[in-house]
């Protein structure tokens, strides 16, 4: 099976990373952080997973995802993949999508690397 790169992001912090697919969480899935009790939280706290992965389409994002993934690795040059997902801040969808992603993906018989790359800064005040 092929090799696959996941970068989860936060737009407010900077461009998206250079990805073959880039998948934006920002206006379709619900923000933890509108929520109080959730905001200075991360994907490495479970209130926060669960909110994420109980918002319906999330997990059929995570479906069709592993299936664009599958089909750009069968290309007649496939090399590894690289997948960018994305939300607000990067510390509550972009990271629990990614791995669920990875998840999904490794269970498929991929080699997966996940990538946090706005997980720990500080949470964006707006």
């Amino acid at each position: 099976m092929s090799v696959v790169e996941i970068v989860s992001f936060g737009y407010l912090h900077a461009e998206p990373p250079t990805a073959h697919l880039t998948i934006d969480l920002r206006h379709h899935f619900r923000d933890p952080h509108v929520s109080p009790e959730l905001r200075y939280m991360t994907a490495n706290d479970e209130p926060v997973r669960t909110a994420v992965l109980n918002t319906p389409g999330i997990t059929d994002l995570v479906d069709a995802t592993a299936t664009a993934v599958a089909a750009f690795a069968s290309g007649p040059s496939a090399g590894m993949v690289t997948v960018a997902d994305g939300c607000a801040g990067g510390r509550h969808r972009a990271p629990t999508f990614a791995r669920a992603l990875a998840d999904r993906l490794t269970a498929a018989g991929h080699t997966v690397t996940v990538h946090h790359r706005d997980l720990d800064k500080p949470v964006v005040q707006r």
